[in-house]
Formats: structure tokens, sequence, C-alpha cells
């Protein structure tokens, strides 16, 4: 990995060349970037996967008389550069006009100084990283022995970056992140579950492999004789994992760009109480602590703590530039892209609900007839986002006076995404920072269909 700043220096000396060939009229974004990542797998002792990369390249934007094009190479060298803004400038040319077109504008927020490059990552080595995965595996297998393990990994990743638009919007970026992930299966008569975990942080030497392996024969060995629950309608804890993937849901629904096409059931709902007074729903790229925390967004704004929904009571939405203008307001530093050569879109970086105090157990200790669900199955396909009709395959453990009981599986939870909202009951002090764009808590809803025997 890179890590002095005089390679920043140089992608950035090279955006900035670029857009100064702009011609009158004519607006141009760079982005250039260096990076690269590695992943391990591993399966009985043995590297069964192995794969250590790098890249770079450029991604050139243009945009003339509300035309726009853009163009990218996988590669650094001059003659790919004059290229690019070239067949750039010619897709320009090409495209339709579009009336929202443009470049996002300097809104002079401030970048936030985050802590997102760690040096003890860099200096890893490649034996170091397979050791994480095998050490991670043979502690799930121990703490159980009808345990198997499906597979463990080691991944990491690291970029630099720079961009610079004719708006006079420039900066560079550099971070690197890592975790390791374990899947287990657990069998027992004939029959077989599965669990997994996660372990996180800023470098390995941060990493809980006894926790993940722990958890990892715990998720599984728990389901167990797990049977078809009686259908009623009752109380549901959500597992964090679970809180995260619901969230990723809600995040969704927040988007600018879909509240503008009408495709969000919280469109034109600004300043109406959506959620229980308990809920803080915030995006907040600055929190270093965030898998997915960012100085900038996709547009080279800087990032900002946006709160979406605020004691229950709906604040606003997240946009990029595009989407804010076709809204009449402002960009909340919110564009993404899928990768360097991508056209930025709009989405949610660093989704939390602000958690409570209670750990799982004692959220649990306050329902008298419940499920925890412990995982989930289809629940994108099983979502709509512009009705809120919600129905998800689950399984988990039975709750009764206040203590988990017998495992279950094979059962429906459903409901609409407004009413979960609105009947949150608690949340759990218990977060957890995941490798996604959203964290996960304990969350206790009410009034859940549950679909069984």
């Amino acid at each position: 990995m890179s890590t002095d700043s005089a390679s920043l220096d140089q992608l950035q000396a090279l955006a900035d060349r670029v857009i100064e060939q702009a011609r009158p009229g004519e607006q141009i974004e760079v982005s250039v970037s260096r990076g690269g990542h590695t992943d391990v797998r591993v399966y009985q002792g043995e590297v069964e996967h192995f794969v250590s990369a790098q890249d770079q390249g450029i991604s050139v934007r243009v945009i003339s008389n509300g035309r726009t094009g853009s163009s990218y190479a996988g590669t650094l060298q001059e003659s790919a550069i004059h290229e690019v803004l070239a067949e750039a400038r010619e897709n320009a040319e090409l495209g339709g006009v579009d009336e929202w077109a443009g470049l996002a504008e300097a809104d002079g927020v401030a970048v936030t100084p985050q802590q997102l490059w760690d040096e003890t990552l860099v200096g890893y080595s490649t034996e170091k990283k397979i050791d994480i995965a095998k050490q991670l595996e043979r502690l799930a297998v121990s703490a159980d022995s009808r345990v198997r393990i499906d597979d463990a990994n080691y991944s990491d990743g690291y970029s630099e970056a720079a961009f610079a638009t004719t708006n006079g919007i420039r900066g560079t970026h550099r971070s690197n992140s890592c975790y390791a992930s374990v899947s287990t299966l657990a069998e027992e008569n004939g029959e077989t579950q599965t669990g997994w975990a996660y372990a996180i942080g800023k470098n390995p030497d941060e990493f809980d492999l006894d926790k993940a392996g722990r958890e990892a024969s715990e998720r599984a060995t728990r389901l167990l004789g797990a049977v078809k629950p009686q259908s009623k309608k009752t109380t549901v804890v959500l597992d964090p994992f679970v809180t995260a993937q619901f969230l990723s849901i809600i995040g969704s629904t927040l988007n600018g760009e879909a509240v503008v096409k009408g495709r969000s059931l919280f469109a034109n709902r600004v300043g109406e109480e959506v959620a229980h007074p308990t809920v803080v729903l915030i995006d907040d790229p600055t929190d270093s602590r965030a898998y997915t925390a960012s100085e900038r967004d996709g547009e080279g704004l800087a990032t900002r703590r946006n709160v979406l929904i605020e004691n229950g009571v709906l604040r606003g939405y997240v946009h990029s530039s595009y989407s804010a203008r076709r809204a009449g307001t402002r960009s909340t530093g919110n564009a993404i892209r899928s990768g360097t050569g991508a056209t930025p879109g709009v989405g949610c970086l660093a989704l939390q609900i602000v958690p409570g105090n209670k750990s799982q157990a004692e959220l649990i200790a306050n329902v008298d007839d419940g499920v925890l669900v412990q995982s989930v199955q289809g629940l994108h396909s099983g979502v709509n986002a512009i009705s809120g009709d919600f129905s998800t395959g689950a399984s988990g453990l039975m709750i009764r006076n206040g203590v988990t009981a017998e495992p279950v599986r094979e059962f429906t939870i459903a409901s609409t995404l407004q009413r979960m909202l609105l009947d949150i009951i608690e949340i759990g002090g218990d977060i957890e920072w995941l490798p996604m764009r959203s964290t996960g808590v304990s969350l206790v809803i009410s009034d859940v269909m549950l679909s069984g025997a």
C-alpha cells in the first residue's frame, strides 16, 4: 500500500491538469484513483482461495449544453488520459439533453478530518492475513463438537484518490479497512443449521477472533431442533445484523432520487411523525467507527451528519446534487459511486439508529411472548419500498416470560415498514459496527404477524 502524501499530490496534479483543458461552457469532473484488495478463504486449514490485486484508473465526466458524457480507463498512462477526455466529450455530444444535468457546486461545508488510514494494517504480511483466517476457523470449530466450517475469510482493501471539477471542488482521500468472517454448519441427528460472525477493527490487532468464533458456533447450534412456530401476532426482537438489513431498506426509502420519482413511501411527508418518538435515525459518514465512513461523497463534497428521523419525525432525505436540483433543494453530501468509472447516484453512506442503553438480554427480559429473529431470508425481495409491504422468511428463538425458548424456523414475519417504525418499543445499546452501510443494534417491534404452522 502506498502511504506517502507525495502519491496523493501526484494524483491531484493529474486531476487538475485534466480540468484545465475545459472548453468554454464545458463542465468537467475528474476522479483519479489507486487501490487494492486482499481476499483469503480458508477451508479445513488450507487456503482455498487467495487474491491480492491492485488497480488504478481515471474517470472523466463532461457536461455541455445539458448533455452528459463519461469515460473511464483502468490505467494512468498519459496517452490513455487524453483518450478518456476525448471519449467523454464524444459521448456528451451523443447524449440526450437533461435539464437537471450539472456538476455539484461547492457549498462551503468543511471536510471533517477522520482517522480512515491505519498504518498497522499497511504493515500486515500476507502470511499473517492467511493465519487470521485459519485461526478463526480453528476457534469456531473448537467451540462445539457439532460444528464444522463452511468457510473462514479475511478481507482488506485500500484506496487513494484525487478529485477535481471545473466548479472548484478538489481534494484527496485515502482509506483502508479490513474484516474477518466465518460461516459455520452445526449438525445433529441428520439436521443442519447455519451460523456466521464477523471480526472487525481498524487493523487485525483489534479483531476479537475468540468472540467471532464463539458467536458463529452459537448461532448455528442454538437452532438445532428448530420447529415451525404457530401463527400469531407477536413481538419480535431483531438481532443487530437483522436490524442493519432492516435499516438499509428504510434508507432506500429516504433516497432523494426515489422521492423525486415518486417511488418512496415517505415522499412529501417531511414534518410528519413516521416512527416511535424514541427513534432517531441518522446518516453519519463522519463517524469514523462506521465501516463506510468517508470524508467526501461521490461528487467531492464534504460528507456530513444528516438527521433523517428525529424523535419519530421525518426531517428530510439524502440527496446528491442531481436529485437535489430536481427537488429544489441542496445536496446533503450523499452522492455515491459503485466504482471509479461509475456515474454518481445517491444513497445513505453510514446509516445508524441512535442506540439505547440495554443489552439484548435486558430487552428480551421485558418480552412476555415473542420471537428473537436471528436471521432473515429474501429480505429485499420481500419488501415493497413504495407501498411499504414487508414480508420475509426468518429463523430464531421463541421468547417466553422474558427468556429465550425453543428454536424456530421456516416462518414469515410480516407487517408494513410504516407500521414497524411506529411499533418500535425499545432500542438496544448493543451497537455492532458491520462491514456494510448500516449499523446494527437489537430492536424490539410489537404487533408483527408471525406466520408458521
